[in-house]
C-alpha cells in the first residue's frame, strides 16, 4: 500500500473538519455527557464504514454517474438535517430536561448513522481518495479493509476528543440561558448544513 501515513493525515484532517457529524457529537456531549455521546460516535463510525463499502460497490458507481440518484439522496439528507435543525432550535433546556427524559442510546446511534448514510458527499470522498492509496498489484480487499477500518477508528478517536472538550461546558448548560444559546446555534448550524447540501452539485 502506498503512503499509508499520508492517508492517515488526510483522513484525520477530513474527520476533524466541521460537519453535521461533528455538530451532532458536540450536541450529544453537551446534553448527555461524554459517555452519552458514545452511541452517536459509534453510529457515525459505523456509517462511515458502510458508506465506504457502498462506494466500493456498484451502488457507489451509480451515485457517481447518475444525477438523478445523487439528487434524490442529496435532498433526503438535506431534509433530515433541516429537521434536526428545527428540533435543536426548539430546544429550551438541555441538562434538567434530559435528567427526566433522555433518549435511549440506540436512538442516538440511529440518528448519527442516518446522518452519515444520507450524505452523498461522504461517498465521493471514498471514491476519490481510496484508489490513490491502494496498490493494483496487492490484495484489494485487505487494503480496502485496512483503510476503512483506520478511517472509522479515527472517527471514534477524533469525535471522542470533541465530546470530551464539549463535556467541560456542561456546567454552563445547566442555566436556561446557556441551553437556549447552544440550542439556537446548533439549530442554525444544522439548518445551514441542510441548505448547503441541497444546493451542492457533483
Amino acid at each position: 500500500m502506498a503512503s499509508y501515513g499520508l492517508f492517515l493525515i488526510l483522513a484525520t484532517l477530513t474527520v476533524l473538519s466541521p460537519g453535521p457529524g461533528v455538530v451532532l457529537t458536540l450536541s450529544n456531549a453537551l446534553r448527555h455527557g461524554w459517555t452519552g455521546s458514545l452511541p452517536g460516535i459509534l453510529g457515525i463510525a459505523t456509517g462511515a464504514f458502510m458508506v465506504a463499502g457502498i462506494s466500493a460497490s456498484s451502488v457507489g458507481l451509480i451515485l457517481a454517474t447518475s444525477a438523478v440518484a445523487f439528487t434524490i439522496l442529496k435532498y433526503i439528507g438535506a431534509l433530515y438535517l433541516l429537521y434536526l435543525g428545527i428540533k435543536m432550535w426548539r430546544t429550551q433546556s438541555f441538562i434538567p430536561e434530559l435528567k427526566l427524559t433522555s433518549p435511549r442510546p440506540w436512538r442516538r446511534y440511529v440518528e448519527a448513522l442516518s446522518i452519515q448514510l444520507l450524505n452523498p458527499k461522504a461517498g465521493f470522498f471514498f471514491l476519490a481518495v481510496f484508489p490513490q492509496f491502494i496498490k493494483p498489484e496487492g490484495n484489494y480487499y485487505s487494503q480496502f479493509f485496512l483503510l476503512v477500518s483506520s478511517y472509522s477508528l479515527l472517527v471514534v478517536l477524533v469525535h471522542s476528543g470533541y465530546a470530551l472538550m464539549a463535556n467541560g461546558a456542561r456546567g454552563w448548560l445547566s442555566t436556561n440561558k446557556g441551553a437556549r444559546i447552544v440550542g439556537k446555534l446548533s439549530g442554525i448550524t444544522f439548518f445551514c448544513f441542510g441548505v448547503l447540501m441541497a444546493s451542492t452539485s457533483k
